[in-house]
C-alpha cells in the first residue's frame, strides 16, 4: 500500500471509506462525462475521488441538461456523487505547484483536455511521473494523444461519427441518426477508462512502475462494434443502416402490437426461430428458412409474417405467448414504463435519495453488482468548493492565512 493509499481518510477528515478500492485516492481533473465517469465508477466503489474544478466556474456539467434550485443539474448530482469538490487553477503557476503537491499523494490521475495542454502547463505525465513514479492516468480525449488528429476538439457525437456508429442509426433510406444517447461514447470511455486504471494499478500493487492509460472517444465506440471490421477486411462488406432490424439475424427487430405498443423481438438462432413459429401457430416459418442464413436473405417476407402475427395481438398476449415459448421479448420501454416496472424496483436498479440542497432525488444505482463488496452512495455531487479545506488544510496542511490567500489570487 502507498503512503498516498495509507494516507487517504484520516489525511482529508472523511470518514473512513469501505470497498474494494478503498484506500485508492484519486484526481479527477476532467470535465463533462467521459473521464469523470471513470471517476464516478471508481467512487461507488471505494476511492477517495476529488474533484478539482475552475475557480468560480465549475464543471461545465454543473449546468449541463436539467438544472435544479440549487444551481447545479440533475446530471452533476448524480455523476458527480461520492466525490470530494474542490477549486484550483490549474493554468497559474501556483495552482500547479499545488496540483503537484497532491499528486504526491495519490494514486490516480484523470484528465481529458486537449493533448499537450497538461505538459503545457507543467503537469504532463512525464512531469508527474518523477514526483509520484507509482502514478497512474487516464488520459481520455476525442483521439487520442496521438495520430494526425490528435489536437482536433470532439464530444461523443464526433465519436459516433468517427467511429461509424451513426451510419448504422437509422432507417434504411433516410438519414444517420443519434444512437440512443447523445453521451454514449461519453459513458463507454469512462467505462473502458475505468477498465484500465484497475489494470494499470493492478501492476503497481504488484511492484510495477505507474502508466498511463490513453482512450480516444472514438475508439471506444469502434470497439464495440462486433465483426465490422473483419468483415469488411476479408469480403468487402460495407454495413449500412437497417433501421431497427440487424445484419446477421431475423428475425431481430421491433414490431407493433394492436394497441400501438412496440416490442423488441430477438430470435439469434434456429432454436428460437422454431419456438417463435410455434408460438405463432406457423410451424412451416421454420421448415421453409432452416438456417440464418437463408432467414437472411428472405428478411422482408419473415419481418412482414411476424409483424402480422404480432399486430393481431395485444402487448398482454405478446408478451404472454413469446414467454410461454420461450422466444426473448419485451416492451420497449419508456422512462415513464421503467419506474413502474417490478423488474427495476427488485433489483434495487433506482436509488431514492435525499441531497442536502436538492432535496430528494432518483439516480440510477451503481453497475457492477458485486456480492460481498458492493457500491456505496454516500451523497450526491456537491456544491463548487465545498470540500476545499478540507483537500488543502486536511490533506496538505495549509494554514488559514495561506487558504485567504489562494482564495483572494483565485488560485483556489
Amino acid at each position: 500500500m502507498s503512503q498516498a493509499q495509507q494516507n487517504t481518510s484520516s489525511s482529508t477528515g472523511a470518514a473512513p471509506r469501505s470497498g474494494p478500492l478503498a484506500g485508492v485516492r484519486v484526481l479527477d481533473i476532467a470535465t463533462f462525462i467521459a473521464a469523470p465517469f471513470c471517476g464516478t465508477i471508481l467512487a461507488d466503489f471505494g476511492a477517495e475521488v476529488i474533484k478539482i474544478e475552475q475557480p468560480g466556474e465549475g464543471d461545465s456539467l454543473r449546468q449541463f441538461g436539467t438544472v435544479t434550485e440549487c444551481g447545479d443539474s440533475l446530471i452533476w448530482l448524480s455523476e458527480a456523487r461520492n466525490k470530494q469538490t474542490a477549486t484550483l487553477d490549474l493554468r497559474q503557476p501556483e495552482g500547479a505547484e499545488l496540483f503537484r503537491q497532491l499528486v504526491a499523494e495519490s494514486d490516480v490521475v484523470l484528465e481529458n483536455f486537449r493533448p499537450g495542454t497538461l505538459e503545457k502547463w507543467g503537469i504532463g505525465y512525464e512531469d508527474l511521473i518523477k514526483i509520484n513514479p507509482r502514478l497512474v492516468m487516464l488520459r481520455i480525449s476525442a483521439y487520442g494523444q496521438t495520430g494526425p488528429k490528435n489536437q482536433e476538439p470532439g464530444f461523443a457525437r464526433i465519436a459516433h461519427a468517427f467511429s461509424g456508429l451513426a451510419n448504422l442509426a437509422g432507417e434504411a433510406d433516410g438519414p444517420p441518426v443519434v444512437p440512443g444517447s447523445t453521451s454514449m461514447a461519453d459513458y463507454t470511455s469512462g467505462m473502458w477508462g475505468a477498465i484500465g486504471v484497475l489494470l494499470a494499478l493492478r501492476v503497481v500493487e504488484a511492484g510495477g512502475a505507474g502508466q498511463f492509460i490513453d482512450i480516444g472517444l472514438y475508439e471506444s465506440v469502434f470497439r464495440l462494434l462486433d465483426e465490422m471490421a473483419p468483415a469488411y477486411a476479408r469480403y468487402g462488406v460495407v454495413r449500412e443502416r437497417l433501421g431497427a432490424d440487424v445484419v446477421n439475424v431475423v428475425p431481430h427487430s421491433h414490431y407493433r402490437c394492436a394497441g400501438g405498443e412496440w416490442v423488441a423481438l430477438a430470435c439469434s438462432n434456429h432454436r428460437m426461430f422454431e419456438r417463435l413459429a410455434g408460438a405463432m401457430g406457423q410451424p412451416d416459418l421454420a421448415l421453409a428458412y432452416p438456417n440464418g442464413t437463408v432467414r437472411v436473405a428472405n428478411r422482408e417476407a419473415i419481418n412482414r409474417r411476424v409483424a402480422d402475427w404480432i399486430a393481431g395481438l395485444s402487448l398482454v398476449e405478446v408478451l404472454r405467448q413469446t414467454q410461454e415459448a420461450g422466444v426473448p421479448c419485451a416492451q420497449i420501454y419508456t422512462i415513464e414504463d421503467i419506474f413502474k416496472d417490478p423488474q427495476y424496483a427488485a433489483r434495487a436498479n433506482m436509488l431514492t435519495v435525499q441531497d442536502a440542497r436538492a432535496g430528494e432525488l432518483v439516480l440510477p444505482a451503481a453497475v457492477p453488482r458485486l456480492s460481498a463488496t458492493p457500491a456505496s452512495f454516500r451523497h450526491s455531487g456537491r456544491g463548487l468548493a465545498a470540500d476545499n479545506d478540507a483537500v488543502y488544510q486536511g490533506l496538505l496542511g495549509l494554514s488559514a492565512e495561506r487558504m485567504q490567500a489562494l482564495r483572494q489570487a483565485r488560485v483556489i
